[in-house]
């Protein structure tokens, strides 16, 4: 059994010694259905700059890892983000600042994930 010990972490209570976790922010982007239509030079242009918000995000240290999706069967699914901002609402207002998001060509869902201490 998982039990919730604080906010930071969770510790098996099944296991012999406890299995300390540590807690991020997941952010998946997805293109929504009614993402407006872009010229190429638009889409580039905002491209650009969706990877300049990534790259300062991860410089001030609320990214911990971001990159695209390939192959994957819900096409909607176009890339996530590792936060480790604190909070869901922090991490919503990062996320929702990007510009791809503001022109509405990308969508977040934000929710909390958890891996052994140390891991990442």
């Amino acid at each position: 059994m998982i039990a919730a010990t604080s906010k930071e972490c969770f510790v098996d209570t099944t296991a012999d010694s406890p299995m300390e976790l540590d807690r991020f922010e997941l952010v998946l982007l997805k293109r929504p259905e009614s993402a407006p239509p872009m010229s190429d030079d638009e889409i580039d242009r905002l491209q650009d700059l969706h990877i300049a918000h990534l790259v300062q995000q991860t410089t001030a240290g609320a990214i911990r890892v971001a990159g695209p999706f390939d192959e994957q069967d819900d096409a909607s699914l176009r890339g996530m983000a590792l936060y480790q901002t604190g909070s869901l609402e922090r991490t919503r207002s990062l996320a929702a600042s990007d510009p791809s998001v503001i022109a509405g060509r990308l969508e977040i869902d934000v929710m909390y994930f958890y891996c052994p201490k140390g891991q990442l």
